[in-house]
């Protein structure tokens, strides 16, 4: 998730765990756990393409980390403030949870996160809310700084967070089932349209959870659509993307190819290019799809040697879909339901 949306989690946990005792300090340390696992950007100028992308989600928002570091930090705590009513055990849940809360809300996005390093470097992802989404945010912010503005010891303070947790919670648990509701739709489709799909992955498009997008899986490729909660039927119009993996003959065998192949779950589309390669991720897929224009995907990565024999260049490509006033119209009437003039 977005930065804010770690922090507000952060501090609501901070709260619920030490609040009592040190008040607001509770929630900037509980806002500053939050943030920790997302530190691992800043290594980012020392990391090829391939390497940022398998670094970031790792290491630091591991439970590994979280058991490791929690104690340590709490220690320091301790020594930074001796007079504390927070004992060591206290400073150690807060840090621990703000590790893993972070962690876990990150997995349930399409990226996913690999809570299990370093026994496992496999993305753990639920594809059930997409990476920033303020009706999971906003609320929950207003209830936690809400919250700050009364005593440690007053039960309004007390109540005011818990009830930004839980429905921050129950945004959560309806994101799971708007999910459910599409996929049921999108099987049914596929079905319909004698579609043999192997598999598929559902996530939500941005900024909400009730419009989806589906990338299906089939022995020659992947088929992309969309469906809103609000369609009044499953009759889901479908693009199809060739997987041409027979253009990777000559590059497979390199590990950060092989990495980076690992890293999309199989989920991608191979494209040639005038020097090289494009490799295409359709986990994200095409944002912007659900438009009679269409798009490109989101996250492209084009691949190259320098020369017969020589290492291979990564290069990624983002093709994020420009965003006016025209389009936000659009994709409003499209989350409602209504098929617009531009969808069909």
């Amino acid at each position: 998730m977005d930065s804010l949306t770690q922090i507000v989690l952060g501090a609501s946990v901070g709260e619920a765990v030490a609040g009592r005792k040190i008040g607001n300090k509770a929630l900037l340390w509980g806002a500053i756990a939050g943030t920790i696992p997302d530190l691992d950007v800043l290594a980012s100028p020392w990391l090829d393409t391939v390497q940022e992308l398998t670094f970031h989600r790792s290491v630091t928002h591991s439970f590994f980390f979280a058991f490791l570091c929690a104690p340590l930090l709490a220690w320091l705590l301790r020594k930074w403030y001796p007079n504390s009513k927070a004992t060591f055990i206290d400073w150690t849940l807060l840090f621990f949870l703000g590790f893993t809360t972070h962690a876990i809300l990150d997995s349930f996005t399409t990226w996913g996160t690999q809570l299990l390093w370093p026994f496992s470097n496999k993305g753990i992802a639920f594809y059930n809310i997409f990476v920033v989404d303020p009706f999971y945010t906003v609320p929950f912010m207003a209830f936690v700084l809400a919250a700050a503005f009364y005593n440690r010891h007053s039960k309004r303070r007390r109540k005011l967070n818990y009830l930004g947790l839980t429905i921050s919670s129950a945004y959560l648990v309806f994101s799971f089932v708007a999910k459910g509701i599409a996929d049921r739709a999108f099987e049914e489709s596929l079905q319909k349209k004698g579609i043999a799909y192997l598999d598929y992955i559902s996530k939500p498009t941005p900024l909400n959870t009730l419009f989806w997008a589906v990338s299906a899986k089939t022995e020659k490729g992947y088929y992309t659509g969309f469906y809103s909660i609000f369609d009044k039927n499953n009759n889901i119009d479908y693009s199809f993307e060739p997987q041409k993996e027979y253009l990777l003959d000559s590059y497979r065998g390199n590990e950060k190819l092989e990495r980076l192949l690992q890293v999309t779950k199989g989920y991608y589309a191979v494209e040639e290019a005038e020097k090289g390669i494009y490799i295409k991720d359709l986990r994200f897929g095409k944002f912007d799809d659900w438009r009679a224009s269409g798009g490109q995907y989101v996250f492209v990565y084009h691949v190259w040697p320098e020369g017969p024999g020589e290492a291979l260049n990564f290069e990624e490509i983002n093709n994020r879909p420009k965003v006016d006033k025209a389009y936000l119209l659009d994709y409003w009437e499209r989350i409602r339901g209504i098929k617009t003039k531009e969808a069909l």
